[in-house]
């Protein structure tokens, strides 16, 4: 009587259970990707603008001082900084938030803020050209529309001087000097 019990109505099993046999380890490459064969590799990495416009994201201490040198828009959410590069060529894009906005948390909330802005307004950049916005303490916790509406006036502001067309200044012409007054 081998494996049975006495009563004869059940069978004698082991006290050890049977391992499962772990799944055999196979590389990304050898595991099926869920496409049909032959399929095109999906894109590589890196942002993907639409209109064909090429961004490269700014990456050095130099990038971001070279951008400092050229054109700068100052507004409410958002200060940008932008250097002409090439006459043509990708959109260089690269992001900053000083110390004096707060945490780490904050400041990469307000990176985080700054990025999609950015990719939500591309069709304001100019190819060829070096772009830094930097962040302002109001960015990480600014209303959504009014962070867009800066980005995007700064950006139309700096068109000009990195076009090469100067627009006139805003608001009226003074000369440095004395102010007239009414009793002159």
């Amino acid at each position: 009587m081998t494996g049975e019990d006495p009563r004869g109505d059940q069978a004698h099993l082991p006290a050890e259970q049977a391992r499962a046999k772990a799944p055999a380890r196979l590389s990304r490459a050898d595991v099926d990707q869920g496409g049909p064969q032959g399929s095109v590799p999906p894109p590589g990495p890196g942002p993907q603008a639409p209109f064909g416009l090429n961004l490269i994201r700014l990456r050095s201490r130099a990038e971001f001082l070279a951008a400092r040198k050229g054109a700068r828009a100052g507004r409410p959410l958002v200060v940008v900084e932008a250097r002409r590069r090439a006459e043509t060529g990708p959109v260089g894009l690269g992001f900053t938030a000083t110390r004096k906005i707060g945490s780490a948390v904050t400041r990469n909330r307000a990176k985080r803020r700054l990025r999609a802005a950015a990719a939500a307004s591309t069709a304001q950049f100019v190819a060829g050209c070096d772009y830094v916005l930097i962040a302002r303490d109001a960015t990480a916790n600014a209303p959504w529309p009014s962070l867009l509406d800066d980005v995007g006036k700064a950006l139309i502001r700096l068109r000009p001087a990195l076009e090469g067309v100067f627009a006139a200044p805003e608001g009226p012409l003074r000369r440095p000097g004395r102010i007239k007054t009414d009793t002159d």
